[in-house]
């Protein structure tokens, strides 16, 4: 029901209007009335109604000031006002500031009637247009929904779909980044700086982040805390300047994704960190990609599992012998470009000259090339978990000895993985599997128990987020009470 106001100074109107008319019958409830400006303003404050009648003349505060002041904070409010017969210049400054009537006094029970329905039928009339307003909101927003995931799937071809539904604001935008999360949850706030647009493809929930602006220190920070809140996994790809690139974060965030689950739940994996092989192609598939990760990760019962799959995908297709042999040869280059990533000389992996080309050619049924595929994999991968084994504690080691040396710094998982001589994506699997904690969470527990023994010493919170390498105090501030229940100040001030 609609909730309506009148102003008026002379107490019969306001007596009449509440007797005399059947305000139910065109579904509004009389809420209050007022005899003066400054109680008309404290009773919209207080029950912000739909509708508000009243007289120009007034005490205190005259019905225009009172208008101009309602219609200043709530446009949407239908405003008529009360005239007298000599009130015609009034009339005009009520309808330049925006009134929706005006009654002549004096006011008679069929003209209020009338009045009533004129402003039934237009408060109908603007429910319409605002819903279809919604409609088309909404439509808008599953184009933008369906012309992005076209985007991250086609790239070039679909932009110019895409273009068309993002309207003015492709002008703005000066960045694209997609997020890929472990489940759905509420929607990351678009902003200032940036808008977000979350996409379900399949069992895929996303995030594509176009920014309006190149700093994106900003989105970093919300994207901390929100995580922070619902405690999901992130995977995060590159963010391209180029739009269309935006096909390649997609595929960045997914690894990304893949590599943060199998780590721990509940972080938030940048891409950047789990390192890239510059001799891997980044136009792998799918199912190629998930061989890497079972032999990165030493799960041998995954990857045959997973090759299986590639094998089963290449009967059904009914290749040409050698299109099967170039796949099958990928595959094994592939295996020993991530053997590489440990740094040890994979030319150990064989004994004499290992040419897989030449191997694979004495093969002359697709059945044989398949299980000498699967003998190569078998190879590769009982390698990597022997070589692991030996050189594990050794390498963690070195690693923890060097974090503990340089967590006051801006320390990165690439910086490390560098220090002990291996690629960044297989020392952080080697770290969480000898140390029970990824490498991020151990290097903020270690820097979460310095800043703790800086407090109690009385160190200045903003000194002590400085000294244990975050250079930002709301980032550590966060962290902190995090980990510890309550913030650094309190913590300090306890002791």
């Amino acid at each position: 029901m609609l909730k309506a106001v009148i102003f008026d100074d002379e107490y019969i109107v306001l007596q009449g209007l509440q007797m005399m008319i059947d305000w139910s019958k065109y579904g509004i409830e009389l809420v209050g009335t007022a005899t003066n400006g400054y109680a008309a303003i404290d009773l919209v404050e207080t029950h912000s109604p739909d509708i508000v009648f009243t007289d120009i003349r007034m005490p205190g505060m005259d019905g225009l000031q009172v208008v101009e002041k309602i219609l200043a904070a709530a446009p949407e409010i239908v405003c008529i006002v009360f005239s007298g017969f000599n009130d015609f210049t009034y009339v005009k400054k009520a309808l330049k500031l925006g009134v929706s009537d005006y009654l002549e006094k004096p006011i008679t029970i069929p003209m209020m009637e009338e009045a009533l329905q004129r402003i039934q039928d237009k408060i109908q009339q603007r429910k319409k247009v605002l819903s279809l307003e919604e409609k088309w909101e909404d439509s808008r927003v599953e184009l933008v929904e369906k012309a992005t995931l076209d985007l991250l799937l086609q790239g070039d071809e679909a932009l110019p779909k895409w273009a068309k539904s993002f309207e003015k604001e492709i002008k703005e935008i000066e960045a694209v980044t997609v997020l890929a999360l472990s489940e759905k949850c509420a929607t990351l706030p678009s902003h200032s700086s940036y808008l977000s647009v979350y996409i379900r493809n399949g069992e895929e929930h996303l995030l594509v982040i176009f920014h309006f602006q190149k700093d994106c220190t900003e989105l970093w920070q919300q994207l901390f805390y929100w995580q922070s809140e619902y405690q999901i996994t992130i995977g995060s790809g590159r963010t391209y300047q180029k739009i269309t690139d935006a096909a390649k974060s997609y595929k960045e965030a997914l690894q990304a994704l893949r590599y943060g689950q199998f780590m721990e739940q509940g972080e938030w994996t940048r891409f950047e960190e789990i390192g890239e092989n510059p001799n891997i192609p980044g136009d792998l598939t799918e199912q190629q990609e998930a061989i890497i990760f079972y032999l990165r990760t030493g799960d041998k019962l995954g990857l045959f599992h997973q090759l299986n799959e590639f094998i089963n995908k290449l009967q059904s297709q009914r290749l040409d012998p050698d299109v099967i042999e170039t796949e099958i040869l990928k595959l094994i280059y592939l295996g020993l470009e991530v053997a590489k990533e440990t740094g040890e000389d994979v030319s150990k992996i064989t004994p004499g000259n290992y040419l897989p080309h030449i191997e694979i050619r004495r093969l002359k049924t697709k059945q044989k090339m398949f299980s000498w595929l699967k003998d190569q994999m078998e190879m590769f991968i009982d390698w990597f978990l022997h070589i692991r084994q030996d050189k594990k504690h050794d390498a963690v080691e070195k690693a923890c000895a060097y974090i503990e040396r340089n967590f006051s710094k801006e320390l990165t998982l690439q910086d490390v993985a560098d220090y002990v001589g291996m690629n960044p994506t297989y020392f952080s699997l080697l770290f969480k599997e000898e140390m029970k904690i990824s490498y991020i969470k151990y290097l903020t527990k270690l820097r979460i128990e310095r800043a703790k023994d800086l407090l109690r010493e009385g160190n200045k919170v903003a000194d002590v987020s400085e000294k244990v390498g975050y250079h930002t105090y709301r980032h550590f501030s966060e962290l902190f009470k995090k980990q510890v229940g309550v913030n650094p100040g309190q913590y300090r001030d306890s002791f």
